[in-house]
């Protein structure tokens, strides 16, 4: 039970360093809160730790039900962490986005369980998602109404910049691309070894992503959109330390 909430680093599990802005100056006050002497933030230390090691099972993709019977807690209780979490990713994702440049990767896929009838677009009752993948860079992912040249031109436009090279599939909604720069189509019925022109990012990152969703056993349409966004978070800062930026954006973003 406890290897697997371990990796919480112990500055913040011991209350020697404050988790909302980083300070080491910090305190203890006579009722047992943890206080910053720098930014006036106290919180107590038992709901801190406990915290810590919901987040630390969220980086490590625990599903909820299993850490709450692994620490002891409250189902809902780690719930809650889990979606103030999700909310704040899905914002700061859609802050960091910007826009996309040089060689990106274009294409949709469709999310949603097992379903009889029509696969790939068309699919009925399945979650749209579009994505945009930067060659040695980040990805960006929006659910779509419908795969129609005006809205994914539209998405377009706002996510990259004008001049960039573009690689999609032969799909007829991506035709007039080449009015933003040059547009080069893969057809999926060939392969074309050693060259650049190829969609294997963005297909890649779909892999990646319905590999992680996976481990949820299925998520709503309603919570879709955020479950959706972590993916996208973790895949552009897979280089990084995880668990430190999801402490500081729980406590930055969430506590503001």
């Amino acid at each position: 039970m406890h290897k697997r909430i371990l990796g919480c680093p112990d500055n913040f599990l011991h209350g020697k360093k404050c988790v909302f802005c980083g300070s080491f100056n910090v305190c203890r006050t006579n009722r047992g809160y943890i206080k910053c002497n720098r930014c006036g933030r106290q919180k107590g230390g038992r709901l801190l730790r406990r915290e810590l090691k919901i987040i630390t099972g969220f980086y490590q993709q625990q599903p909820a039900y299993r850490l709450a019977r692994d620490l002891g807690v409250n189902y809902k209780t780690i719930t809650r962490v889990y979606q103030r979490l999700r909310e704040a990713l899905y914002h700061v994702s859609e802050l960091e986005a910007g826009r996309l440049k040089g060689e990106i990767e274009l294409d949709e896929a469709y999310f949603g369980g097992r379903r009889k009838g029509k696969r790939g677009r068309g699919a009925a009752g399945k979650s749209v998602v579009f994505g945009l993948l930067e060659r040695n860079g980040r990805v960006y992912t929006r659910i779509v109404e419908s795969v129609s040249a005006q809205e994914l031109m539209e998405h377009i436009i706002a996510k990259t910049r004008k001049g960039s090279v573009y690689f999609t599939d032969t799909f007829r909604s991506y035709r007039s691309l080449k009015r933003l720069g040059n547009h080069h189509t893969i057809s999926h019925g060939k392969r074309f070894p050693k060259t650049k022109n190829h969609i294997n990012g963005i297909e890649g990152f779909w892999s990646y992503a319905k590999h992680l969703l996976y481990n949820y056993r299925g998520v709503s349409k309603y919570y879709f959109p955020m479950y959706l966004k972590e993916v996208e978070y973790r895949f552009n800062h897979r280089n990084e330390n995880l668990l430190k930026l999801f402490i500081n954006i729980y406590f930055g973003y969430v506590s503001t």
